[in-house]
């Protein structure tokens, strides 16, 4: 097991568009952890809401079955090997992380739009706490990231529970979103490959 920070290219056409997602090399176990796991969850969420009768609308089911997916997915995708080398190769830096962090808020204004009768105060609350904590990671030396990240989250999760409103059946939301972001995206790990790949490079 090897340490590879080499990107492949792009591959051309959709599929290139796939690779900036989830990272050019992906292995089809990483795909299929990001393809499966993620609308299993929301499957799994959408039945329990249905036999747990929350009263939701058709648009709230839909709202929730696509932020499963999302939040679920990108947990999963920002911490593969593939995508760490992709997210933290050379030319991104605080700007492009902060910018990608940024687009979050579409998630939690869609959140507020369905389940909290767009509570601005909740968007702008959440979502800055989301930056902060990002940003302060980032600009924290790279050896102490980890450690200042999991001191974030934890209190993020004390804030999800005493403070921000969560609506029936969607306590899981902010735990998950913050971990995404703080702990899935932001940290910068070793993309590790495994044996075979690393062995077809070396006789190639």
């Amino acid at each position: 097991m090897n340490i590879d920070w080499q990107l492949p290219e792009l591959r051309a056409g959709v599929k290139g568009k796939v690779d900036s997602f989830i990272g050019p090399g992906a292995t089809d176990a990483e795909k299929a952890l990001q393809l499966y796991v993620p609308f299993i969850s929301s499957a799994a969420l959408l039945l329990w809401a249905w036999h747990g009768e929350l009263g939701w609308s058709v648009f709230q089911f839909v709202v929730a079955g696509i932020l499963a997916v999302d939040i679920v997915g990108g947990i999963i995708t920002n911490a593969t090997s593939s995508a760490k080398r992709w997210f933290h190769r050379d030319g991104q830096g605080f700007k492009q992380h902060i910018s990608f962090i940024a687009l979050h808020f579409v998630q939690l204004s869609l959140f507020s739009w369905a389940f909290l009768q767009l509570d601005v105060w909740w968007v702008l609350l959440t979502g800055t706490y989301m930056l902060v904590a990002c940003a302060w990671v980032l600009k924290t030396p790279l050896y102490l990231q980890r450690p200042v990240a999991l001191i974030l989250y934890s209190f993020a999760l004390v804030l999800t529970l005493a403070v921000f409103d969560a609506p029936p059946g969607l306590a899981w939301f902010l735990p998950l979103f913050y971990l995404k972001l703080l702990i899935s995206h932001i940290l910068r790990e070793e993309p590790y490959r495994p044996d075979l790949e690393t062995k077809q490079k070396v006789e190639n």
